[in-house]
């Protein structure tokens, strides 16, 4: 009986926190898309959750430079134009912390652990040892890629149909484990399976955990946590793996023979003594599986979708990829010489993406900051650049909205030629201000090498080994499912696979 009240008094709680909050931080100067006074501002925020795409894709069209749209506790600032979106690229983290920005959407302090944002030594390992592997350790990702489509998808003269997204999350989570914890760990289903639920429980979580206001997620975050179950988990899995690396880098060195070379050894070489601990490697190598495969596994999905809907890509990738295995051999190079291949993965990209707006950025610096065609945001503003819509304008690409495999391979073409240094300014690693899947400047995703091979990888797998068709044989693409800004491949769809004569 007394539950209506508590009940009520919480909401009136809210909405008096939410109220003082948009007056507080009220950017009247900047365009809103919909109600821009604080209550109505609420009915908004509730619109934006459930249809994000198309209000930010209205708010791109009406205003070109920039907008703002409602959260429930406050507003985003969207910026549209390559002018805008280049400040934020060349702004100091200081100024715009991307930290901050990218810590408070995936609210981590809850989901990840504080150390995601406050020492994120990790992303230096990525860049560096990860980033090298894509080479040294090329030979170990083809094979977990083969070994795991034989697993997954046995080769047959018959069609069969494949569940495509839940399919790939496994061949994606093997093949990043395969370089983080070792061949045994990467192939034991348990680990497989949490490396791939913890990354959906973190994304889950925390779109519940910022329904709520920054005063309230104290209370609410320990409780919708997905930390505690998942290290719980984990730790029967790698406590013994790390505990004896530790032993054996404390009594050898770090250079004793037979070492392996994975994620564990290259955080050891990278962790300061209070993050050398077995707690606190096993919450990295949790961070890092979130952030290595359901990115990848829907980029995979999406153009696996696009190939088996239009099956005339598949003779020139093969004939490419032909010339380069026959001088380089399955290699890190072969793939680097696949200019259609490489366009195709990023034209998918392009044309898909994984969010509505990216590169997210907090105002940090208390004198505010202020862009290159004056508009100032005050510390504590939030802000991102509007990657989808970015990627559909017909000025920065042609017939934007038709899907073009070949798109950049031509680009390339026509600027320096094939393995031309200048060429690969249309690379699907190399961001701009017109391409924003991985972020732009200093802050650009740190792993994108590695994603990029194992992409290149897993479709040249693909069309060599398997003939693929849309279960219906319709010719169209299963659409995309958006959940309010996250776009993702189409989680029910199956593709049909027969071994290649």
């Amino acid at each position: 009986m007394e539950t209506a009240p508590m009940v009520t008094a919480l909401a009136l709680f809210v909405g008096v926190v939410v109220l003082i909050h948009f007056k507080r931080s009220s950017l009247d100067y900047i365009p809103a898309m919909g109600p821009s006074r604080p209550i109505p501002s609420y009915r908004g925020a509730l619109d934006y959750l459930r249809d994000a795409p198309r209000i930010i894709q209205a708010g791109y069209n009406q205003h070109k430079s920039i907008f703002r749209v409602p959260y429930l506790d406050k507003w985003v600032v969207v910026l549209c134009s390559p002018e805008l979106i280049n400040d934020l690229r060349k702004a100091r983290e200081e100024d715009l912390s991307a930290a901050r920005g990218f810590g408070a959407t995936l609210a981590v302090n809850y989901t990840l652990g504080a150390g995601f944002v406050t020492n994120p030594y990790h992303n230096r390992v990525i860049q560096t040892s990860l980033t090298r592997s894509t080479s040294t350790r090329f030979t170990d990702i083809h094979d977990e890629i083969s070994t795991a489509f034989q697993h997954e998808i046995k080769p047959s003269e018959d069609w069969v149909a494949v569940p495509a997204l839940q399919t790939v999350l496994r061949i994606v989570s093997r093949t990043s484990n395969r370089l983080f914890v070792g061949i045994e760990l990467c192939r034991n289903t348990d680990y497989r399976n949490l490396s791939i639920e913890f990354a959906e429980d973190v994304i889950k979580r925390a779109r519940i955990i910022n329904l709520f206001p920054d005063v309230l997620k104290p209370l609410v975050g320990p409780m919708l946590s997905p930390k505690p179950r998942a290290m719980a988990r984990a730790r029967r899995h790698l406590v013994p793996v790390i505990e004896e690396r530790l032993r054996m880098d404390n009594e050898y060195g770090a250079d004793w023979d037979g070492r392996p070379n994975d994620m564990i050894s290259w955080l050891l070489e990278h962790a300061t003594d209070d993050e050398r601990t077995v707690d606190k490697l096993i919450e990295r190598i949790l961070m890092i599986n979130f952030a290595a495969i359901h990115t990848t596994a829907n980029s995979f999905t999406q153009a696996l979708y696009h190939l088996a809907a239009a099956p005339d890509y598949v003779t020139p990738l093969r004939e490419e990829l032909e010339i380069a295995v026959r001088e380089d051999g399955w290699s890190k190079a072969a793939m680097g010489k696949c200019i259609k291949l490489d366009s195709f993965l990023r034209e998918s990209q392009r044309f898909n993406g994984v969010s509505a707006i990216n590169m997210n950025r907090m105002v940090t610096n208390p004198a505010g900051f202020t862009f290159s065609d004056g508009t100032h945001l005050p510390q504590g503003s939030f802000m991102a650049a509007a990657t989808y819509a970015t990627h559909h304008d017909d000025a920065h690409y042609a017939h934007a909205e038709v899907f073009d495999g070949f798109r950049f391979a031509r680009m390339r073409a026509g600027d320096g030629g094939e393995g031309g240094a200048e060429s690969m300014k249309f690379g699907m690693v190399t961001p701009d201000p017109t391409f924003l899947s991985f972020g732009l400047g200093n802050h650009a995703c740190p792993g994108r090498f590695f994603a990029v091979t194992t992409l290149k990888v897993m479709l040249a797998h693909t069309f060599m080994n398997y003939e693929i068709k849309l279960e219906q044989n319709s010719g169209v693409r299963p659409p995309s499912e958006w959940f309010g800004t996250t776009c993702g491949a189409n989680r029910s769809a199956k593709v049909l696979f027969r071994r290649r004569a």
